[in-house]
């Protein structure tokens, strides 16, 4: 049986959709079959063929906030009442994981037809939402959004549960949010892919709904909820994630992927089929949907599970996106503690044959909610770029599997696109050449060069938006950098973490330019894949042939460095032998024009230290190939350095700043030191954050100073060469440093001692810190070894 070390529970609920402004009002609502999908009212429906949405009906609106964090810290603080909790004091025990899809939707609606007011900007990246939830309950540790699209809220979960299970947090706050707006409705449009009336999953399967809201569930260790005597819902048995590596918005016909991920959940439950007694599937509404996701139930349950009863309640809150998984997750505990199947509403009185005939002995629980004795839940969540999360919920403590001996973590592969050039050769050559980014502002560039290095093709190339460009290139420079073949045999053992600090950002606002200009009716079915944020993992995956752990993170630079820190837990579980971290971000038009509006991109060349008010901004891609090291060793891969331990933190301040957060910083290190078994005195040197900003190098600086003499310890920042990428910086930093460790580099000349540039020698580097910031006070730090 699971030790209590591993046992991760529920304690508090919380939700808002529209069927209900809370848990109580939600779930009178399933138990009435009540929908709340009706005519919208809130964006413009002229010339468009479906006008169906389910709204949150009476939500305060805070004029500081997007309507997405609104919903977020609705659905939080209730959750956070229910549990008995409210003010965690900065506890580094507590973290935040929150998931969306869209973000700050409605505020990039409000820049483009008002007049571009900059305080906009700070509303519309989905990094806003969790950092929001943290300020508001003082959680010190982890936090970070799930930006996997319509998987994100199950996948933020089941991250929750990782780090609680990992001794890394004791209670999470974790969840989904995401408002209706104009960006998604028009990009379903333009994909034909809503129902011209309410939609009907599992049944006449025309199209999705859209759905707005938020879900909140506080994940706990089941040792610190028995500790302060909190009611416990329900356990957390296990999660699985998977990548469908086949097609950026339709899902894989034969199931793969879906049934990957639902293996793996009751496999890491410690359970079989057998004992699932309930499914809240993803049941969107479209044929493609329905029909994969028909397949992938038959196949796992049939013949060995003929009482499951299965049903989707997005036929009440219409499909609410980053939220889904989260809102749904609550429904499939209220579900499992009252023992009532929620119903899957609208089938008449003629589809129900036609229903049986595709059900088989599954119970789809058609427009009534049914009475059923429940021990085992599952939810599951599949979104575009192949991703697919599945969670398993349980009255009892079930049967996990103890997490495997912490492996070795190496580093054997390095993909880079940047300002100064492209390939681990060309950046080594100009490293040693002292070449670095030229003006103001950087930009990296991709193309055809790049594309037949890899065997990329042209075709695939035209479909990518420019942030997906730099990903592809990047990530499959890291496998051949590493000798890695992705093969059928090893697709599912090989998984990616996307780190992006404002990620599909600019695709979202170039469709809303364009829809502002032609009306709703008028968006692009090209470009609409490229607006979740997710979209780059997902290319990347179809282009290596990934099928395994994919999730995409964002919560400014740090994203970048926090990628490795993901993949080293999933390494650690023993979920799969590779993952590549990755950190990108572009510098286009769009974010050049929000960041010079929120005044922090420099008109100048600013330099690392130079007491500015501004950077200079850039971006790029770096991907890393991280290993179980006895994997790596099976296949004689080359080593560049060992990743010895990470450490994240929150020292929550206004979303936009980091003074104040220092401490925040202090603890990420001291961390990252403690995980890897060492103290300060075994670090030679750090590869910083600092990018010429007086206020960001000065938080660098303070925390540094308290743990290190920086008089003798040099400091590394790769941004006097590239600028500032944030995201993409972040990996460079930990690229940098496994390249300064196996000797490919002799001397590092972009050092500095006490904010003056010096030079030093890579031999008298055994032991790194690499470390990275977020707006908001986030920080990420990794310990790398010769």
């Amino acid at each position: 049986m699971t030790s209590n070390k591993n046992r991760c529970v529920i304690t508090g609920l919380g939700v808002v959709s529209a069927i209900g402004g809370n848990v109580s009002e939600c779930w009178d609502s399933i138990l009435a079959a009540r929908s709340g999908i009706d005519h919208t009212h809130s964006v413009d429906t002229e010339h468009c063929y479906a006008d169906y949405a389910a709204e949150v009906k009476n939500l305060e609106d805070v004029p500081e906030l997007d309507r997405s964090s609104v919903l977020c810290l609705k659905a939080a603080r209730e959750a956070l009442a229910d549990a008995k909790l409210a003010d965690f004091g900065g506890s580094q025990r507590a973290s935040v994981i929150m998931g969306s899809c869209v973000g700050g939707g409605r505020s990039i609606e409000h820049y483009y037809k008002n007049g571009k007011p900059h305080e906009d900007a700070l509303k519309m990246p989905i990094s806003a939402i969790a950092n929001h939830v943290a300020e508001t309950c003082h959680a010190g540790g982890v936090v970070t959004n799930v930006a996997n699209a319509c998987a994100a809220g199950t996948i933020s979960i089941a991250y929750a549960s990782d780090l609680i299970r990992a001794g890394r947090a004791d209670v999470v706050v974790a969840g989904g949010a995401d408002a209706f707006s104009s960006v998604p409705y028009s990009g379903f449009l333009s994909l034909h892919a809503l129902d011209e009336s309410s939609c009907s999953p599992f049944n006449h399967s025309h199209g999705i709904t859209l759905g707005e809201g938020a879900g909140a569930v506080i994940v706990e260790s089941y040792e610190h909820a028995v500790a302060r005597g909190a009611h416990i819902y329900c356990e957390v048995l296990g999660a699985g994630v998977s990548s469908d590596a086949h097609h950026i918005t339709a899902p894989r016909p034969d199931g793969a992927g879906q049934m990957s991920a639902l293996r793996s959940a009751i496999e890491h439950s410690g359970l079989t089929p057998a004992d699932i007694d309930y499914v809240n599937a993803h049941g969107t509404g479209t044929a493609k949907n329905d029909e994969a996701e028909f397949l992938s139930l038959h196949t796992i349950f049939d013949g060995q599970n003929d009482a499951l009863c299965v049903s989707s309640t997005k036929a009440m809150t219409g499909h609410c996106l980053g939220a889904a998984g989260a809102v749904e997750s609550v429904f499939a505990i209220k579900a499992l503690v009252e023992n009532v199947v929620p119903p899957t509403l609208g089938y008449s009185e003629e589809d129900l044959p036609l229903l049986a005939e595709k059900a088989g002995s599954m119970n789809f629980c058609p427009n009534v909610p049914q009475k059923k004795a429940l021990r085992a839940v599952m939810d599951n969540s599949f979104a575009f770029g192949g991703n697919n999360a599945s969670v398993v919920f349980s009255k009892d403590a079930g049967n996990v599997p103890d997490a495997p001996e912490r492996p070795d973590i190496v580093l054997t592969g390095i993909g880079i696109v940047s300002p100064v050039g492209n390939g681990k050769d060309a950046y080594l050559a100009a490293c040693r050449d002292e070449r670095q980014l030229e003006g103001a502002a950087g930009h990296s560039a991709v193309g055809a060069e790049d594309y037949a290095a890899h065997d990329l093709k042209m075709a695939f190339y035209r479909k990518l938006d420019r942030l997906s460009q730099l990903q592809a290139v990047s990530g499959m420079d890291a496998l051949k950098d590493a000798g890695y073949e992705v093969t059928d045999e090893n697709a599912e053992q090989i998984g990616l973490i996307v780190g992006t600090s404002e990620g599909a950002l600019s695709p979202s606002c170039d469709f809303q330019q364009l829809i502002v200009a032609k009306g709703n009716a008028g968006g692009s079915a090209f470009k609409f894949p490229n607006t979740v944020y997710n979209a780059a993992g997902g290319y990347l995956s179809i282009c290596a042939g990934i099928r395994g752990y994919n999730v995409t993170v964002t919560n400014g630079a740090q994203s970048g460095l926090q990628s490795a820190a993901y993949a080293m837990q999933v390494l650690r579980n023993g979920w799969e032998h590779a993952m590549l971290a990755t950190g990108t971000d572009e510098n286009s038009e769009i974010i050049s024009e929000l960041a010079h509006g929120l005044g922090y991109a420099a008109d100048e060349r600013v330099e690392p230290y130079a007491k500015k008010d501004a950077c200079s901004l850039s971006d790029g891609s770096v991907s890393l190939l991280l290993e179980d090291a006895q994997a790596a060793k099976a296949r004689g891969a080359q080593v560049y350095c060992r990743l010895r331990g990470y450490g994240m933190a929150h020292e929550s301040v206004p979303f936009g700043t980091v003074s104040g957060s220092a401490d925040g910083l202090v603890r990420a290190i001291e961390d990252a030191l403690r995980d890897a078994g060492m103290t300060a005195a075994d670090i030679n040197g750090v590869v910083g954050f600092a990018n010429g900003m007086d206020k960001l190098d000065a938080v660098e600086t303070d925390a540094l100073s308290r743990l290190f003499r920086l008089g003798t310890l040099p400091v590394i920042s790769v941004k006097r060469r590239v600028g500032e990428g944030r995201a993409a910086s972040a990996a460079l930093s930990l690229a940098q440093g496994a390249l300064l460790l196996h000797g490919d580099l002799r001397e590092e000349h972009d050092a500095y001692l006490g904010g003056h540039r010096v030079s030093i020698s890579a031999d008298s580097l055994d032991n790194l810190l690499v470390i990275s910031y977020a707006p908001g006070g986030s920080y990420t730090a990794l310990v790398l070894s010769r």
